[in-house]
């Protein structure tokens, strides 16, 4: 079995059952009252439900709640997908609990939420990332050991017009893909593609404040193929437009 993610929508009709295999319950938004092995719990934004194997739990919502729910194979998986993080989820799984989430957590299931859950490789990695966010003591940075932003920004200003992947990041940082995103997650809140937009974005701005270049052009420099694209995110990062950022200097 490999992990499903699924956007669910609960309702007054009350589930009651039991599985065989591990489940979290992720709150979005709403209220969703559980009973697990006869202990009523609640789980809304920014809570999870965590369920062990074979765990009995009733379910139902009064108003309507919706939630990320991620279904945990089996041991094996655990043990082959989470590296130094296998034993701490291992525990994590074995015993119900309600735990709340931190901001960084939250935004990692926000951006879960999001994504599109049918795709294999974000289900995969999205289930190793929730899985280690959860192990918060043993996953924070080693003191002095931050990521080489240094070396990303380096690169990021050198391929600015051109297309960038995590990947490249992920290789300057001597990580996987996923410990990359974990990381990026921890230390600065955001996911790596956040920050390569993010980049992008304030070089565009150095360009339109200190350049006479035209606004199509400067988007071409940063990598935007389309200039109604490259306003709608300059809008985005910074609520302005690039006209109206120029028009300010």
């Amino acid at each position: 079995m490999r992990p499903i993610l699924t956007l669910r929508h609960y309702t007054q009709a009350p589930i009651v059952h039991s599985h065989d295999h591990a489940q979290l319950v992720f709150g979005l938004s709403g209220h969703l009252d559980f009973e697990v092995e006869g202990v009523g719990s609640q789980v809304r934004e920014s809570s999870v439900m965590v369920l062990p194997y074979a765990a009995h739990h009733a379910c139902d919502s009064r108003d309507g709640s919706r939630c990320l729910v991620l279904d945990v194979p089996n041991e094996h998986w655990v043990l082959q997908s989470l590296g130094e993080h296998a034993d701490a989820s291992r525990r994590l799984l074995d015993q119900p609990a309600r735990l709340t989430l931190d901001a960084r957590q939250h935004q990692l299931v926000q951006w879960l939420a999001h994504s599109p859950v049918n795709d294999p490789l974000i289900v995969q990695q999205g289930a190793v990332l929730l899985l280690a966010s959860l192990n918060a003591p043993t996953s924070l940075p080693l003191p002095g050991r931050r990521l080489p932003y240094a070396e990303f920004d380096a690169h990021i200003q050198r391929h600015v017009a051109h297309p960038l992947q995590v990947a490249d990041l992920a290789r300057i940082a001597e990580l996987s893909v996923a410990r990359l995103h974990a990381r990026f997650m921890s230390e600065c809140g955001q996911t790596p593609m956040d920050y390569i937009r993010s980049r992008r974005l304030h070089r565009a701005l150095e360009l339109l404040r200190t350049t006479a270049l035209a606004i199509g052009e400067i988007a071409e420099r940063v990598g935007y193929g389309s200039q109604s694209a490259f306003a709608a995110a300059m809008l985005r990062e910074f609520g302005a437009s690039p006209g109206a950022l120029r028009r300010a200097v």
